[in-house]
C-alpha cells in the first residue's frame, strides 16, 4: 500500500488546471511583497540532506535545443516572433492576440478559469513562464514542440478562428513583415494571385463543407505545401520569442546559491517558515513524485481528483491521439531535423484511452502569479490549492484508471503557512522590458 505521505504526490500536478467560464479575471495573482535587504542569517531550518536535495532543484540548466527549429535561437527570428505574438491581426476578427490569453501583465496567463479568445474555452490559459522547458505542450500533451504548439490557437475557432491563408496573407501584405521573414527564412513566396492563394482557407477535420475548407480543396498540392511552409515558419518565430520567457533567480534559487557558496547572506533569501516549506514539499509531502528537479515537474501527466465542470474531458488520452495525427508534429516534412527526434519522442508516449483524464504536471515556478489553478481553472487561490489537497474534501470520485497516490495529508495551519511561503519563494517575474509590448518593428534595425 502507497504510505499516506505520497498524497501531495500530484498535488499541482494537473494541479494547475482551469474552470468554468468568468467574464472577468479574477483578482490580482497572489505576489510577493517586494523583497527586503537580505541580511545574513546562517541557515539552520533543513538538515543535512535536504540542504543537499535543494542543490538538484536549482540552478535551471539552459534553455534545452530544439533540433526541429533551426531559427530556435536566432535573434531576428525571436523580433519578428515577437511582432507576431502581440498583433490582433492574426485572428480572423482582429481582436485577439498571443497576448490577450497569456498577457505578461498576468503572469504569462490571462487571470480567468477558462480561456477567452473570440469565444469561450472550455481549458485554463496556461502560463508561459518557462514554456520552452517542456516536453509536450497544451494541458493534454497534443502538440510535441513549441513552434508546433504556437500554430494550433491561430486556427482554432474558439481562440484566434483565423486560417492560415489569411495568416500568411498578413504577413505578405506588410512590407515590414515580408522584411523580418525573407532576413530569417528567405525569399517570401508570392501570393498575390487570389485565384491560387484565397485570403482565407485551411483544412477543417471532418467537416469538408466548410468555407475555409473548400477554398483550401481549391488549391493544388504544391501551393497548399508553400502556405503550410510559411505557416510552420510563423510558428518557428513565434517560438524562438517564447524560449526567451524565462524565470531563473527566485529567492530559492539565490538560497541554494548561498548553499553551494556557503554565503550566509544569500541563504537568508529563505525565510525559516520557506525552509520549513522546502522540507515538507520534499519529504512527508512528497510533493517531488511530480514536481521534481529545477523546473518543479516530471512533464507527465497525472489525475488529481479536483472537481470539474459539466462533461468529461478526456485529457491525455485524447491528446496522445491528436499528437500522433498532427501535420506539423516533429516527425512531419516541416520539422528540420527530418524527425530525427521524433522518431524517438513519438514512440514511448502511452496511447488511447490509457489516461482518461489525466492532465499535464504545470511548473512551480512563478506559481504564485499565475491564478487561478488547473486545467478548468476550478481553484482560485493557492491558499485553496494547499488547502484542498490537505483533506481533498469534495474531491472527486477516483475513476477505474485514476492514480491512487493522492492521500489527504491534514496539514496543520503552521505546515500550510510554511508550505505557501515555499511556494511563494519559487516567484521571479524579472525580463527585460522590451519583450513586454510588440517591437516598433519587425526586423532588427
Amino acid at each position: 500500500m502507497m504510505p499516506p505521505f505520497w498524497f501531495l504526490a500530484g498535488w499541482l500536478a494537473a494541479a494547475l488546471s482551469g474552470a468554468l467560464v468568468a467574464d472577468e479575471p479574477w483578482p490580482s495573482p497572489l505576489l510577493p511583497p517586494s523583497p527586503a535587504p537580505l541580511r545574513p542569517m546562517p541557515s539552520t531550518e533543513l538538515s543535512a540532506e535536504l540542504r543537499a536535495l535543494a542543490l538538484e532543484f536549482s540552478p535551471l540548466p539552459d534553455v534545452p535545443v530544439d533540433p526541429t527549429n533551426r531559427v530556435a535561437d536566432d535573434p531576428a527570428a525571436a523580433r519578428l516572433g515577437q511582432a507576431l505574438f502581440y498583433d490582433k491581426r492574426l485572428s480572423g476578427p482582429g481582436t485577439v492576440s498571443c497576448a490577450t490569453c497569456h498577457d505578461p501583465a498576468l503572469g504569462w496567463g490571462d487571470g480567468r478559469p477558462l480561456a477567452k479568445g473570440v469565444a469561450n474555452h472550455p481549458r485554463h490559459s496556461m502560463t508561459l513562464w518557462n514554456v520552452a522547458y517542456n516536453r509536450w505542450f497544451f494541458w493534454d500533451g497534443r502538440k510535441d514542440s513549441l513552434w508546433s504548439q504556437a500554430l494550433g490557437p491561430l486556427e482554432d475557432p474558439r481562440e484566434h478562428a483565423s486560417s492560415r491563408l489569411q495568416l500568411v496573407h498578413v504577413l505578405a501584405d506588410d512590407p515590414g513583415y515580408v522584411r523580418a521573414y525573407e532576413d530569417v527564412f528567405g525569399p517570401l513566396p508570392e501570393l498575390q494571385d487570389a485565384a491560387r492563394f484565397p485570403p482565407e482557407g485551411r483544412p477543417v477535420d471532418g467537416d469538408d463543407g466548410h468555407e475555409h475548407a473548400r477554398a483550401w480543396a481549391t488549391m493544388t498540392a504544391d501551393d497548399q505545401h508553400l502556405v503550410n511552409e510559411m505557416f510552420a515558419n510563423m510558428g518557428k518565430a513565434i517560438a524562438a520569442f517564447q524560449r526567451k520567457i524565462v524565470s531563473t533567480h527566485a529567492p530559492f534559487d539565490v538560497f541554494v546559491e548561498g548553499l553551494r557558496s556557503d554565503d550566509p547572506l544569500k541563504q537568508s533569501a529563505l525565510s525559516p517558515s520557506a525552509q520549513r516549506g522546502f522540507a515538507l514539499f520534499a519529504g512527508r509531502a512528497q510533493c517531488i513524485a511530480c514536481h521534481d528537479g529545477p523546473q518543479f515537474t516530471d512533464k507527465e501527466f497525472h489525475t488529481n481528483l479536483v472537481p470539474t465542470g459539466e462533461g468529461d474531458d478526456p485529457g491525455r488520452g485524447l491528446g496522445v491521439m491528436r499528437l500522433k495525427d498532427d501535420p506539423f508534429n516533429g516527425a512531419s516534412v516541416f520539422a528540420d531535423d527530418g524527425g530525427v527526434r521524433a522518431r524517438t519522442k513519438l514512440s514511448f508516449p502511452r496511447g488511447g484511452w490509457e489516461l482518461p483524464g489525466s492532465f499535464k504536471t504545470p511548473t512551480l515556478r512563478n506559481v504564485a502569479a499565475t491564478a487561478p489553478f488547473m486545467h478548468e481553472g476550478q481553484i482560485a487561490t493557492l491558499e485553496e490549492v494547499v488547502d484542498f489537497y490537505s483533506t481533498l474534501e469534495n474531491a472527486a470520485k477516483p475513476g477505474l484508471h485514476d492514480e491512487k497516490i493522492l492521500r489527504p495529508l491534514l496539514l496543520s495551519a503552521d505546515e500550510k503557512e510554511d508550505l505557501m511561503a515555499f511556494l511563494i519563494s519559487l516567484t521571479d517575474e524579472v525580463l527585460p522590458a522590451e519583450l513586454l509590448t510588440a517591437p516598433e518593428t519587425p526586423f532588427l534595425p
